[in-house]
């Protein structure tokens, strides 16, 4: 049987579980919706970090090749295009 939900337990400090309670009433939200959501963002925040560590590689190896501007990696695939 697939299961729709799984109980997670979780301890927190006394004054994070009174923030994340107050949280939750402010959001009228109950404390596993807000959980979700807050699970759900910090992937958002992590996709999006490791997406901007990729362009700054690609900036660096860019550099070390030394494209230096947007117009000298355009050229390059235009270049590449025409081959």
């Amino acid at each position: 049987m697939d299961q729709k939900r799984v109980a997670l337990t979780v301890s927190l400090p006394p004054k994070l579980a009174r923030k994340f309670e107050k949280m939750a009433k402010a959001e009228s939200k109950n404390k596993s919706q807000l959980f979700r959501e807050m699970i759900q963002t910090y992937e958002q925040h992590r996709l999006g970090e490791e997406f901007f560590e990729i362009q700054r590689y690609g900036v660096r190896q860019a550099q070390r090749k030394g494209f230096l501007t947007e117009d000298d990696i355009d050229a390059l695939v235009c270049k590449e295009r025409r081959s």
